[in-house]
Parts: structure tokens; C-alpha cells; sequence
């Protein structure tokens, strides 16, 4: 049976079914199913769930987040649909283990609907200028005597003189355009992962092995190396009643030398003490009750309020220097030394701290500093705490001037690294100087209309510019453990998953357990 089994045909997609499904945080997401006809039996194969990522920032307004929750419910509700109408009947007869070919397929599809909503909308533009025209008609027969005085004299003297202040003080770029996301993408990208699973089920591969087979042309690599884990363990509230903005994410980093297995241990000793260091210090207020007039940066830190949708800890804190003090205590406390026997890692956020009214950052409350102060402050730093060895999105994506400064001045210490200052992946192959030029490396997440193709052309980019690869957890992350298995295949330098805390996310972690061992048993691991 085996040996007539080599003459069959080789296995093809015969069906896919989309559904609507839950991620980690209750927010909807999208499910794809691939049905094969395999040895002339209809079989399912595997599916992909897709993680949902918003760019709605945590101080958004309640009318902003509503409005996200319902595009993001019409977004899931049109990706069902096109996977299970067009989609399903355009990769029919389709082979799998072809993922060039099907994420081609995909990107055309995609396109069309692109400029599909493009003619719509261009139709309702040309429909309201015919409105607006006949309203103009109506206005020229009566006479208009209310729109004299709508450009007083005075305003060009104000104009002027702010004319003289912009040449003393240069204007900060003023921020971009959010890039919009066509109503079901979702689809896209969740097929695209689907058909890549499927492809290596059928082979009887794992999934990180059939990534790297896809991306160095089917030659197989002789040995992989395992992305060094960000590990986040404190999210940083910045709308909390605490002074410091400047941090959202307090990541840590084990050394290279550990294993994954030793330096996730070793995270969860750290976790387990920084935890009880919080927990102690909302038992014992009166140290920084009494202290009312000095600055609070001496206080204790406030206690812990739960775990975040990062799977992690989150505290507020008065300075930086409190949170770094704490953090050394906690490694201290249990024989650890940061710098040596762990490292930290901060995500800034700093597209969340502009005031455009000030045109500098919000650092702390009350405290702002310009693009050039937030450099110079990164320095000072980065000198200061060597122990921290990365920053992620230290700046906005506007202030490229500053981009290229940071990097001169710290590119030999620190990563410094996009995320949010980055853009969308289907536009980093096209338009490559999203600070890739300025950056150590970008953040990379499989969200929307990503297709695995492009993150295997993408990383090609990036490690032929000597730029790292950091495969990033969207914030509404699914209990789909595929992020993982892309993150080995492709060869990525960093994993960045969130926390040690939440099933969806404890999932990835021990699936790279497993990755470890089976890469050890093969001697494949290098």
C-alpha cells in the first residue's frame, strides 16, 4: 500500500471554511480551515487562527475604542466571507505545499479589492462634488452678505509673527497618517498561514522546518539557532495616576550562552520576586505616606494591579530610576546580577507620549522634553544602566533626524528598534526606508493581509542589511502557536511574546520548549 501510495496524486485543497472565533482578550478573530482531497477522500488538514492587532493607544478616548471594536467586528465578519465564496473556489485543485503560488493568488486578490474600494470611494467623492456644485448655484442667486468679514486683518499679523518663532524654534514633523486596513484583510493573512501549515503537514515536517525550506529555495539547513526570547515582565500603565510615562514594557533578555529552557527559569525566578517585592510594598504604605513634600521617587513602588492582556505584571512607577532600582533589587534578592546573568529591554511607545500643542514628549507628568532632549536623555541613560541593552520605538517614526543621532550615539551599546515607528509590512518591501536605514531592526507581526511570503522576502531584506529580525505578539494575541514556528524558520534574532502569564501566550513559550528539545535531539541545534 506504501509503495502504490507514491504513484497518487499529490494532495490538493479542496475547500476552505472561515469562522468567526474568539482571541485571547474575547475580541473577535479569524479562523481558517483547509479541507484537502487526499487519495480521493475529502480530509481536513489543519487551520489557522489569526491574532488581531489594534492601533488604538491605551489613553484612547471610549468613542475611539467603540469605533475600533466595530470595524474590527465588520473587518472578521467580511473575512468569513471571503474565505468561504472566493477565496475557497479561487485555491481549489491548488497544491499546498505551493505557497508561492497561493500567496501570489492571494496578493492579487487582495490588490483587487484595494482598488475596488478605491472606485467606490471615488464615486461618492464625484457624487458629493455634484451636491456641492448645485448648493453653489443656489448660493450665487441670493446674495451672501455674512461671508465678508471671514478673513479679518488681523490674522496675518498673528501668522507673521508665528512665522518669526518657527524660524527660532524648527516645528517637530507633524505626525503620519494612521495606514489604513482594508475591511478584511484578516482573510489574507489567515489563509496564507492555513496553506503554509498544511504544506508542512502533508510532508510530515514541522512547521519551523518547512518555513526554512521555503525560504532558502528547499535546501535544508544543517543547524537552526533559537530566537533569544523578550520576555515582558512589567507593563507600565501611562494613563495610571504614577508620574512615569516614558516606559510601557519592561522586557528581559536571559544571556545567550542559557539555554531557552535555563533562561525561561530563570525569568520566572525574577517574575516570582518582583512580584512579591510589589505585593510587600502595598502592605507597608507608611514610608511614602509620611514623606509628603519629597519627591517620590524614593517611595516604594505601588503594588501590583493584576495581570495585563501581555500576560505580565502592571505597576506605575514616580522615575525611571525607581523602576530600575526595584528591578535590581529583585535580581539581587535571588543572586542575580542585570548586566551579567540578565538584561532588560524597554518598549518607549513614544508615538504615545507626543503633545503636539507642546511639540515634545511627555516623559513624565508635567515633565517634556523635544526630540533632541529625548536623544541626549537616552544617552545619558543607556551610560548609566548598561544593563539595558535594547529600546523599542525610543522615538517616533517622524523624527527621522533623531533616529539617525540615537543610533550614532548608542548603535554600538543598544538595539534600538521599531515597532509602532516602523510601518506596515506590505509596505517595508516596497518603500524600504521606514528607518531601516537608522534602526538596529523592526518588529515584525503577522497581522492583516501579511502573507508568509512576505515575511520570508522581508527577513531576506533585513539580513542582507545586516539588520535583526524580532518577530513580535500582536495585543490581542490567539491560542495559534504558528508565530513560533515562523520565528525558528525564518531565523529571527529576537522572539517578543508578552509575558509569562495568560494561556495564549504560555502556549508560544512552551512550544519553543519543544522546538529546543527536538532541535537538541536531531543535533541540529546550534
Amino acid at each position: 500500500a506504501n509503495y502504490l501510495s507514491k504513484f497518487s496524486k499529490a494532495p490538493v485543497i479542496c475547500r476552505l471554511v472561515g469562522r468567526k472565533v474568539f482571541d485571547g482578550v474575547g475580541q473577535p478573530t479569524l479562523e481558517v480551515e483547509i479541507y484537502c482531497t487526499v487519495k480521493n477522500y475529502e480530509k481536513r488538514i489543519c487551520s489557522s487562527v489569526m491574532a488581531t492587532h489594534s492601533q488604538i493607544p491605551e489613553n484612547a478616548l471610549p468613542e475611539a475604542i467603540e469605533a475600533d471594536e466595530k470595524e474590527r467586528n465588520d473587518s472578521v465578519h467580511t473575512a468569513v466571507e471571503w474565505v468561504n465564496e472566493s477565496l475557497s473556489t479561487m485555491l481549489r485543485d491548488l497544491e499546498p505545499t505551493d505557497q508561492c503560488q497561493a500567496d501570489k493568488m492571494l496578493g492579487e486578490y487582495f490588490v483587487n479589492k484595494v482598488e475596488e474600494k478605491k472606485e467606490i470611494e471615488k464615486q461618492g467623492e464625484e457624487g458629493q462634488e455634484g451636491e456641492e456644485k448645485e448648493d453653489e448655484e443656489t448660493a450665487k442667486v441670493a446674495p451672501a452678505p455674512a461671508l465678508r468679514p471671514s478673513a479679518p486683518t488681523s490674522k496675518p499679523k498673528k501668522g507673521g509673527k508665528g512665522k518669526k518663532a518657527l524660524v527660532e524654534v524648527k516645528p517637530i514633523p507633524p505626525a503620519e497618517p494612521a495606514e489604513p486596513v482594508l475591511c478584511g484583510s484578516l482573510a489574507i493573512g489567515g489563509t496564507s498561514l492555513a496553506i503554509a501549515k498544511a504544506g508542512a503537514t502533508l510532508l510530515h515536517i514541522p512547521l519551523y522546518l518547512h518555513t526554512a525550506l521555503l525560504k532558502h529555495n528547499q535546501e535544508s539547513p544543517k543547524e537552526m539557532t533559537l530566537p533569544l526570547p523578550m520576555v515582558t515582565l512589567l507593563n507600565c500603565e501611562k494613563n495610571s495616576p504614577t508620574k512615569l510615562k516614558l516606559v510601557k514594557e519592561v522586557m528581559l533578555i536571559p544571556p545567550v550562552e542559557l539555554s531557552f529552557k535555563q533562561g525561561i527559569e530563570r525569568v520566572l525566578d525574577i517574575q516570582k520576586e518582583m512580584t512579591r517585592l510589589l505585593e510587600s510594598s502595598g502592605k507597608t504604605p507608611g514610608p511614602h505616606t509620611d514623606n509628603k513634600r519629597g519627591k517620590s521617587q524614593k517611595a516604594l513602588a505601588p503594588t501590583s494591579k493584576g495581570i495585563s492582556r501581555l500576560g505580565c505584571l502592571t505597576a506605575g512607577y514616580d522615575s525611571l530610576e525607581q523602576l530600575l532600582l526595584q528591578m535590581q533589587i529583585a535580581c539581587n534578592n535571588i543572586g542575580l546580577e542585570l548586566g551579567t546573568d540578565m538584561y532588560l529591554a524597554l518598549n518607549c511607545a513614544a508615538h504615545e507620549l507626543m503633545d503636539y500643542g507642546k511639540e515634545k514628549y511627555e516623559i513624565l507628568t508635567g515633565t517634556f522634553k523635544s526630540p533632541d532632549e529625548m536623544v541626549a536623555m537616552y544617552v545619558e541613560m543607556v551610560n548609566k544602566f548598561p544593563f539595558i541593552i535594547a529600546l523599542i520605538d525610543p522615538l517616533r517614526k517622524e523624527d527621522r533626524e533623531q533616529w539617525s543621532s540615537i543610533c550614532c550615539a548608542l548603535g554600538s551599546k543598544c538595539y534600538l528598534i521599531a515597532e509602532d515607528a516602523a510601518t506596515q509590512i506590505s509596505k517595508l518591501k516596497t518603500d524600504q526606508n521606514i528607518n531601516i536605514a537608522t534602526c538596529s531592526g523592526v518588529v515584525l507581526k503577522y497581522i492583516n493581509q501579511t502573507k508568509v511570503s512576505d515575511l520570508i522576502e522581508l527577513t531576506g531584506i533585513l539580513d542582507g542589511q545586516r539588520h535583526i529580525t524580532i518577530l513580535g505578539s500582536p495585543d490581542g494575541e490567539s491560542s495559534d502557536e504558528s508565530l513560533v514556528d515562523l520565528a525558528v524558520g525564518l531565523g529571527a534574532r529576537f522572539l517578543k511574546l508578552g509575558g509569562l502569564s495568560r494561556g495564549e501566550r504560555v502556549a508560544k513559550y512552551n512550544r519553543l520548549l519543544a522546538i529546543e528539545e527536538e532541535l537538541a535531539a536531531n543535533g541540529a541545534l546550534r
